[in-house]
Order: structure tokens, then sequence, then C-alpha cells
């Protein structure tokens, strides 16, 4: 670590207030990502190794439809296996070629859960060997819920990714290479910049322009839409993210790839994308050009939904680690937050996202919110109870109970599966906050229009 950074770190500590609580992960089992990246990937095939309790969460909580015929399933642990009796090589080459044989996929990710990691499951050493005699890419990933959140099964995905050889082995020149469209001379010169995290392709198309905008080129998006065009990464390449739980991921590209880590703020609200796409552009010394004109277009059409929460209070209890990006968003758009909890907290590669909070904080005069890491859930309903906030964004398990007393909440998933990235999808963020503040207004219009007819 340089000095810089030591003396930014030992500023942060002092300006932000962390605890650190000892609950456990209130959280969705992490091998919930499945949800989304097979959606994402659409040449690859998911296969989740664990218990029937793996099986009923994925059937029950993805919601397995009728007519769809999903590209994951479960390979399920029987007493023979996790006793030791049966060769996990052989069960596996058996499934394997029956996907390969139905399905066809490009690559299959073999998903480890809480099971294989009791018992030692050599998925790793097992892998490598089995692609060379199947002729088909594996990719294993330990998304089990005993060590990682709700999102982190991403990270971990994402991470084993980048650690693929390219399929090509020629190395290209790092002086700059950036293709120029035939039609269209705005890009300039500057090195490859690959971007990571998973994210619909409205949204990538989205962020892609606005770079194109201030004439940066994106080599490639970690995942890709189909496995056989997996970006190249070389030494040297920059990469950034584009969400905050992706921590194992940036450290992989950093350590095993040697590419160099863009650290900026998430391109969560017009203040974050700002944020982002400005610090992309310091990095390429490019002079950034409207983004100021754009975040205001875009606080501008926000006015009606910051009416109805400027002023009101939240509390996050923690559940999909982006939490801190959701909070600085709420902060400038005038909501009080109290406290944001967060099951797991990487300071270095959150870093950017901490300072641009507490910058937020200065310029609205309001006090830095306390982050609490692992939170309690005990502890927070008491203090949510002494503090009586408008909202509370919480994990799917604790919204009915607080409900029934009279809480208003609103589910953290659900930012997980909004399209919330970039300046045009601020608006679901907010929309997504003042459904509850929505909600409610009508109910108590709809209770004074009946006791005036009463009367």
């Amino acid at each position: 670590m340089t000095l810089m950074k030591q003396v930014e770190n030992e500023e942060l500590k002092e300006k932000i207030n962390f605890e650190c609580e000892t609950g456990n992960y209130h959280t969705f089992c992490p091998i919930s990502c499945v949800a989304w990246l097979y959606q994402k990937i659409e040449d690859s095939f998911f296969l989740v190794i664990g218990t029937k309790t793996c099986g009923y969460f994925l059937q029950n909580a993805l919601g397995v439809m009728i007519f769809a015929e999903p590209r994951y399933a479960m390979a399920e642990l029987e007493e023979g296996d996790i006793s030791a009796q049966l060769s996990d090589y052989e069960e596996l080459k058996r499934l394997c070629l029956q996907v390969k044989r139905d399905r066809n996929p490009s690559v299959i990710f073999w998903i480890g859960t809480c099971t294989t990691e009791i018992i030692k499951m050599d998925l790793e050493g097992i892998a490598p060997k089995l692609e060379v005699e199947i002729d088909l890419p594996i990719v294993v990933a330990r998304a089990n819920g005993l060590d990682y959140a709700f999102t982190q099964g991403e990270d971990t995905v994402l991470a084993a990714l980048a650690q693929r050889p390219n399929q090509e082995k020629s190395k290209p020149s790092l002086d700059i290479v950036t293709p120029i469209d035939s039609q269209d001379n705005n890009f300039v010169k500057h090195p490859p910049l690959i971007l990571f995290g998973s994210i619909p392709d409205p949204v990538v198309n989205q962020l892609t322009l606005e770079l194109k905008k201030q004439g940066i080129y994106v080599s490639g998006w970690l995942p890709s839409k189909r496995y056989t065009e997996l970006p190249l990464i070389y030494e040297g390449n920059y990469v950034c993210g584009v969400n905050p739980y992706l921590s194992r991921t940036a450290t992989t590209l950093m350590r095993r790839r040697k590419c160099k880590l863009i650290g900026a703020p998430f391109p969560i609200g017009p203040d974050g994308t700002r944020a982002w796409l400005e610090k992309i552009c310091s990095v390429f010394e490019i002079q950034p050009k409207g983004l100021k004109e754009r975040e205001e277009e875009i606080w501008e059409k926000l006015k009606y939904y910051i009416s109805l929460i400027d002023g009101k209070s939240v509390f996050f209890m923690g559940d999909n680690l982006l939490e801190i990006s959701l909070a600085r968003f709420l902060i400038r758009s005038g909501m009080i937050v109290f406290e944001i909890g967060i099951p797991y907290m990487d300071k270095r590669y959150q870093g950017a996202e901490l300072q641009l909070l507490q910058k937020t904080c200065k310029e609205k005069k309001v006090p830095i919110p306390i982050i609490v890491e692992k939170p309690d859930n005990f502890n927070q309903v008491d203090r949510i109870r002494d503090m009586k906030p408008d909202l509370v964004i919480t994990g799917m398990a604790h919204a009915n109970p607080l409900e029934a007393r009279g809480i208003n909440t609103k589910w953290s998933v659900e930012f997980t599966f909004a399209q919330i990235h970039g300046f045009t999808n601020a608006i679901e963020v907010l929309e997504l906050v003042t459904r509850p503040l929505r909600r409610n207004q009508k109910l108590e219009k709809i209770s004074s229009e009946r006791y005036t007819d009463r009367r």
C-alpha cells in the first residue's frame, strides 16, 4: 500500500464511523446468483452441487416456470456421496455428458454449496481432468452460504471466469489499441478497458454509450453475453467494476491477471454515474464533456420522486452489499439515513464510494451515517424502535414482522434484480423507494374519503 493510500484510509477512518457486530448473514443463499447469471451468459449451463435443501431453495426462490426450461440443474448429494462410498468423478462425468448431449452448452459452471465445502469435495481437482475428457470447459465457483452473502455468489463466479486463460495466446501491444470505427472517429487512443459486473444488456449498452460519448472504447465486459465472446485479458489492461460486491473479482484481476483497477464510485444514481465516468476519464487523461449538464437533466426529471422523500428517514438492515451506493444516492436526494447495515465491507474496493458518501454528506450538511458490518438483527430491531425511521430497506425475512409493527419496509432484493445503473435508470431506484410511501398516501386518502362519506 502506498503512503498516499494509507493517508486516505486514515482520513476515512476519522470521518466515517465503522462498527462490526457478530450477526450472521441474514440473506438469501448465494447460489441464487444462478438466477441472473444463466440468463446473462446465454450459452452456459449451471450445475449446482448440493443437497435436497439447495434444490428446494432453487425451485421455490427462482420460480421455475412450467413452459420454460432454464439452463441450470441440481446435482443432489445422497448419503452414499457424503460417506464417500461413490466416485465423485464418475458421477459428475455422467451428469456433464448428459448436459452436453441434451443442451450443448459452451461452458458448464459447477456451483459448490455448503455441503461440498464441509465434506471437502475436491471440485477444483476434478474439473480440469474432466473438461479434457469431455472436451468442454468447466468453471468451478464456490457460492456457499457459510462464507458469502447473497450477491457474492456472482463475485465468486466472475472471479473464477477471470482466472480462465485467454483463448487467443498472442499478446497485443499495450501502447494502445482502440479500434476506430470507420464511420465514427469519436474514440481517442487509450489503453484497453474491460468492465466487470453482470447487468442486463440494455444497461450494458447505456453505459457503453456514455463512455463512447467521452471518446472511450470498452474492449469487453465480464461476463459477456456468450462464454465464447469473453474479453481477452492481458497484463496492463485497465478494469473497472459496476457493482459494489465484486471485490474478489477485482482482486483476481489485479493479482492473477496483473490488470490495473480503476477505483471509482459505482454508477448508481446520477451523482454516482457522473463520478464513475469522470474517474475513468481522469485515468485516461480525457477531459469529460457535458456530464454536469447530463446529471442536472436527470435530477430535473426526478423532482416528483424527490418531493416524496425529501426529509424522510431510511434505515438499511443489510442484505445485498448495494447499501453504501444506495444510501449515498438517497442522501443526495434529500433523505436522512440513520444507519447503513452491510453484510461485508471491503474498504479498499469501495474506497471511492466511501469518499463520495463522505463528500455528499458534507455538501448536504447532514451527519455521516454509521456503517455496521455483519449487523446483529436483534440489536437493529431495537435501534429501529428507538429511531422510528420512515422506511426500512431489509431482506425478505424481516419485512413482514416489521410491517406488522407499523414500520414501512422495502425488500432489498428488488434493487438487485431491477435496472438501477446509469443516468436513465436512477428513476427506478426512487420508484422502488417511494412505492411504500405512495401506497400509504393512497390508503390514507381512501380512509379519509370513507370517513367523510360515513359522516
